[in-house]
């Protein structure tokens, strides 16, 4: 069997969700692996400009370092020791996010050793309104029957270092 076959069935059943929520550039990554989360925000709230985003780190993500964006505001939560919550807001009305427009907000982690799915719930709140991408799926629902779905990162078995090569 193609070793690569589950991540390209991975990759197609979350495309499907792509367009229209918060998501993962990288929806997969080894286990106990360096990684770059770049979270995909490519729509405000209707019409309204996104003015702030908040990510929920997962358990188990240790590491986390966010990347500052030039007119946005940068703001981290801990809990034991670890960062448990990034929050970018903008500084200005200019530096929000115009709906008609797409961009990103990253940051990069350690992933924990278990295999499994990992959820970033993420908030986005607008100038009017807000998105919680927040629903998880229960066992046997796919994340495209979800209407909030929250970000989702599938880690994968087996160590290395192959996306993300966090230093």
């Amino acid at each position: 069997m193609n070793r690569f076959a589950p991540l390209a069935s991975l990759l197609a059943l979350l495309g499907a969700a792509a367009s229209a929520h918060v998501t993962l550039e990288y929806p997969a990554a080894p286990a106990d692996s360096g990684y770059k989360a770049s979270f995909k925000v490519g729509h405000g709230c209707g019409e309204f400009a996104t003015r702030q985003l908040v990510v929920d780190v997962p358990a188990g993500v240790k590491g986390v370092h966010p990347m500052p964006k030039a007119g946005w505001a940068l703001a981290v939560d801990s809990a034991g020791g670890e960062v448990s919550r990034v929050t970018w807001t903008a500084k200005t009305r200019d530096d929000m996010l115009a709906s008609a427009f797409y961009d990103e907000f990253v940051l990069v982690a350690r992933l924990p050793s278990q295999a499994g799915t990992l959820y970033w719930p993420v908030r986005q709140v607008c100038e009017t309104g807000r998105a919680d991408w927040v629903e998880v799926p229960r066992p046997g629902q796919s994340l495209h029957e979800l209407k909030s779905p929250a970000a989702a990162l599938e880690v994968l078995p087996g160590a290395g270092d192959e996306h993300g090569h966090m230093h």
